[in-house]
């Protein structure tokens, strides 16, 4: 709070604005100074009202031990003064015995004679108020079910009680019963009972969150896993990092360890480390670190102990060193509980659950599925490699010149050697110096650049290494290196520019003939390395046609795919041959020659098949699949990338184009009208092009899985996608752009509004309207962001937010037009201010669509085409809506009829008819419903009618149709 408040009005201004906050320290802290500050002003109902803040942010900010001092407070002001406690207030205070209750079974240290002690006030409390006992006995019932004694009766004194307005609501009540039925082991009783809240017929401050958490194990073992995994997204969203249901988020991570999901369990709770401190409940406390300790024993056992994981702040846990930690602590609590209560129950529900099997081998919670093994540090594949030195040097080096994938692993243990401390380098003439090997090492590390796209990197390691081959006195070696670096170089070059004249292109050019001249200079080439030359001639080649796309760049790369075909063929260079004939296959597809690529293609798989090598008809097979799209045969594409799939998992070496396969195969599904199927398999070509290290490339992919997500109506999927995508470490460091997070963030607001969480929705639009500002180099994408912001503004009621975030988006329209989007946010505006304003909101709703006019003029004069209807059209269409909100009818009508004249009849062949129709059907509603001119009305409707049958559309005359009849009989 930056200032006290001067005045009551400013304090109860400034209470206001404390209950718009979430629970948590700066809201408690601020009632903290608005207690203390109500102190100076002497009245007592104002004193009151902000001690009931206060203890409302310590009873759902987690901090039990001081709920109840702030409620003796209020008592003892009750009790000297009742008078100042109208109806509300003491409603309030009465309710608030229950928190009390809470609060102090939450304790361990209080003990269990003032646990029993504070219910007999509650009785007699409520008895001289002349309030029903329910309440009471609820109290009894979940300190019997605390301590585990006397829980069956005191479930039927409380349970067969009529509810009294001072009763938990029916969600809360709902979630008891439920709870009761799930300890006597009746899961089907339970999940009946809890139905009205799971199905969000009863809800409130916690629920149904606090439901969800508990029910997820029931669904489980009755069979019912996709409700449970639909229930886990949203239960979870709504409980993550709130200290007061930290318990809820300690079972959805217990849900995770016991369906084969204990890496999203990992990753949730990262996200959740902050409970470890904020949870000031000993007893939310134990139900947390219990669900985490479920977790951690998890993943323990099936040997990730070593794994990071998020623990209390201050210093690096693994799961092994956190699983004791917390073991310590909960321990601790349970006994400190059982203690206070003389009974076991804490012990006893600790081990039920950590003894707990799983449910389930596997269950899919999210898109983005990942097993330990995915979250884990690749280590090195040491099977089947050499044992000795040189035999494992000499064998790297022979598939390396085979080009056969299985070489990864050779290198990858070659470099741990030579980098670990006391390295010996064999000292054998068939090895050759150090020299040679480090220069091995860093070509591997070259192409491994070049593979996630960091052609800068890729090129220094290609130089440092070709210095390193003439060192070790091999020329041919280096010459290979130098011009792969040279094609790496010509890579960065600036590729915007078409045509001879594109930097690109020039680049690519030199690039070819320098590689040329180093293969007529460098003597003593080795058939293998001449073969890597011409490739890499064919490469610059290829490369210059696929950036300047002219057609006569296409000849010379069949030119030197030839040399390079017959060069292999005489030398019997397997890889080379096919790679000769896939560059041939290529470039037809590029030249836009699909059939023709196509035959390439089926031939070199046919000889891929009889002579290999089968390490390439992965590939071969994916651009078969391309091609195919490219043909619209979606059907035989799916079948040529599932074989490429099929066959890239057989090879023990990683697949290095799986990612590609994947994203292709999704666009087939999509052909053949599988979403889901497509959705699947680009959530997995995205992930893998994350652990590729493709980052860019990656969240590019998973925006565009995102607003598939949203398009099959998955919003619950989308947004723990993104939620999760957005915890990623170099995200959250700051070292990704921060326009690309910008689309996650904004693929995320979205989500949050078609999921109807307006709340958080409206907040990341603000969010980002605020950054987008200052993009000065994309005033476009501002004015969209802000035009949406403003929107959601509107659906809550703040209209003079609202106002302020459209004429920001009107400013960077200035700079940058957006015609469509910007039209549409301020129709909608105005039909929301109509709508929830009437009368009274009829003159700012009319100056937002005369803005909407100027838009429309604007877009005339610059001869934009909107899509569908004109702006026009559109405008008149708002009018008329928004004539109507305000009970303007005859101008109404007016408007209306000039956005039939502007969409004009529809014809047989017109694509807006629909609109036309519903036009007609909203003229016809004010005319006949609002004006009482019935007969006009139907009249209308009928011409509209015989109009619409005789150009064919006849679907779009049901809604007249009824409305007429409707007419006629109120007629």
């Amino acid at each position: 709070m930056p200032t006290a408040p001067r005045t009551t009005d400013e304090l109860y201004q400034a209470l206001r604005e404390n209950d718009g906050r979430p629970y948590g320290r700066t809201r408690t802290i601020a009632a903290e100074e608005l207690a203390e500050a109500a102190e100076q002003f002497g009245d007592p109902r104002l004193l009151a009202v902000t001690l009931m803040d206060l203890q409302e942010a310590y009873a759902y900010g987690a901090e039990p031990r001081k709920s109840p001092v702030v409620f003796a407070r209020l008592l003892a002001l009750y009790d000297e003064q009742p008078d100042v406690f109208d109806a509300p207030l003491r409603h309030s205070l009465f309710w608030r015995f229950k928190w009390v209750g809470n609060a102090l079974r939450a304790i361990p240290e209080v003990p269990l004679t003032a646990l029993r002690q504070w219910l007999t006030e509650m009785r007699e409390r409520y008895e001289k108020a002349e309030l029903g006992l329910q309440p009471y006995y609820g109290q009894s019932f979940q300190l019997a079910a605390h301590t585990g004694e006397g829980t069956d009766l005191a479930y039927e004194l409380w349970a067969s009680r009529t509810r009294t307005p001072l009763s938990d609501c029916e969600a809360c009540e709902i979630c008891e019963r439920a709870r009761h039925h799930v300890a006597g082991g009746d899961d089907e009783r339970a999940l009946a009972v809890w139905e009205p809240v799971l199905a969000g017929q009863e809800s409130c401050q916690e629920e149904p969150a606090r439901s969800v958490s508990y029910a997820l194990l029931p669904l489980l073992r009755t069979g019912r896993a996709d409700r449970a995994r639909e229930l886990h997204l949203s239960g979870y969203r709504a409980c993550r990092r709130n200290p007061s249901m930290s318990g809820e988020t300690g079972r959805h991570l217990e849900f995770c360890a016991l369906t084969g999901n204990e890496a999203r369990g990992l990753e949730l709770l990262a996200e959740n480390r902050n409970l470890f401190e904020d949870v000031d409940s000993p007893l939310d406390q134990y139900d947390f670190l219990t669900g985490v300790e479920v977790l951690l024993q998890r993943v323990e056992a099936l040997g990730h102990g070593g794994l990071p994981a998020a623990g209390p702040p201050g210093r690096t846990w693994t799961v092994a060193a956190l699983r004791a930690e917390v073991r310590d602590r909960a321990d601790d609590l349970a006994a400190r509980f059982d203690a206070r209560n003389g009974t076991t129950a804490h012990t006893d529900r600790r081990r039920a659950r950590l003894d707990r099997a799983p449910l389930l081998e596997t269950l899919e919670l999210t898109l983005r599925t990942r097993a330990l093994d995915d979250v884990a540090p690749a280590a090195p594949t040491a099977a089947d490699l050499p044992e000795s030195l040189p035999a494992l040097i000499q064998r790297a080096r022979e598939l390396e010149r085979q080009g056969h994938p299985d070489d990864a692993a050779h290198w990858t243990r070659l470099r741990a050697l030579v980098a670990a401390p006391g390295y010996t380098h064999p000292d054998d003439p068939a090895v050759g110096p150090l020299a040679r090997l480090r220069a091995d090492l860093l070509s591997d590390e070259a192409d491994q650049a070049a593979e996630v796209v960091r052609y800068e990197a890729a090129a220094a390691l290609m130089e440092e290494a070709a210095a390193l081959y003439d060192e070790a006195g091999e020329p041919g070696a280096a010459a290979v290196s130098r011009a792969g670096a040279l094609v790496a170089r010509a890579e960065t070059a600036p590729g915007d520019a078409t045509g001879a004249t594109g930097a690109k292109v020039t680049a690519l050019t030199a690039a070819h003939a320098e590689i040329v001249r180093l293969q007529e200079e460098t003597p003593g080439l080795a058939p293998y390395q001449e073969a890597r030359l011409l490739r890499l001639r064919v490469t610059a080649l290829a490369l210059r046609f696929q950036a300047s796309r002219d057609d006569e760049h296409s000849a010379p790369v069949l030119a030197e795919a030839e040399l390079l075909h017959a060069f292999a063929t005489r030398h019997d260079l397997a890889g080379q041959i096919s790679g000769a004939l896939m560059m041939r296959a290529s470039t037809h597809a590029l030249s836009g020659d699909l059939p023709g690529a196509l035959a390439e293609l089926d031939a070199l798989l046919d000889r891929l098949r009889a002579h290999g090598p089968a390490w390439h008809l992965p590939r071969t097979l994916g651009l078969r699949g391309r091609v195919q799209l490219g043909l619209r045969d979606a059907r035989a594409a799916r079948g040529s990338l599932t074989e490429a799939l099929r066959l890239a998992a057989e090879q023990a070496a990683p697949h290095s184009g799986t990612a590609r396969l994947h994203a292709d195969l999704a666009q087939a599904c999509l052909g053949l009208g599988e979403p889901d199927e497509a959705l699947r398999h680009m959530t997995r070509s995205a992930e893998l092009d994350l652990r590729d290290g493709k980052r860019v490339d990656a969240f590019c992919a998973y925006t565009d899985v995102a607003h598939l997500s949203l398009d099959l109506g998955r919003e619950e999927d989308c947004i723990a996608l993104l939620d999760s995508l957005l915890a990623e470490p170099d995200i959250v460091a700051g070292e990704v752009d921060d326009r690309l997070v910008a689309q996650l963030r904004l693929a995320r607001a979205r989500a949050f509004r078609a999921a109807d969480d307006l709340g958080a929705a409206t907040a990341e639009f603000a969010a980002l309207a605020a950054e987008s500002a200052g993009w000065d180099d994309d005033p476009g994408s501002h004015a969209m962001i802000a035009a949406e912001t403003a929107v959601l503004l509107a659906e809550s009621g703040e209209f003079s937010r609202a106002r302020e975030a459209v004429d920001q988006a009107l400013a960077a329209h200035a700079r940058a037009p957006r015609y469509d989007r910007i039209s549409a946010a301020l129709r909608e505006l105005a039909r929301l201010q109509a709508e929830w304003q009437g009368p009274d909101g009829l003159a700012d709703a009319l100056g937002l669509l005369a803005d909407a006019g100027r838009i429309a003029d604007e877009a005339r004069a610059a001869g934009h085409q909107a899509p569908g209807r004109s702006l026009d059209a559109a405008l008149a269409y708002e009018y008329g809506r928004v004539n109507t909100h305000a009970r303007e009818y005859e101008d109404a009508v007016t408007v209306l009829e000039k956005a039939l004249a502007l969409l004009g009849e529809p014809g047989p062949e017109s694509e807006s008819a629909g609109e036309w129709a519903e036009c007609v059907r909203f003229a016809a509603a004010v005319e006949g419903l609002h004006l009482e001119r019935r007969h006009d009305a139907r009249a209308r409707l009928t011409a509209a009618i015989t109009l619409l049958t005789a150009a064919g559309h006849t679907e779009e005359t049901g809604e007249l149709a009824k409305l007429e009849d409707r007419l006629s009989r109120q007629t």
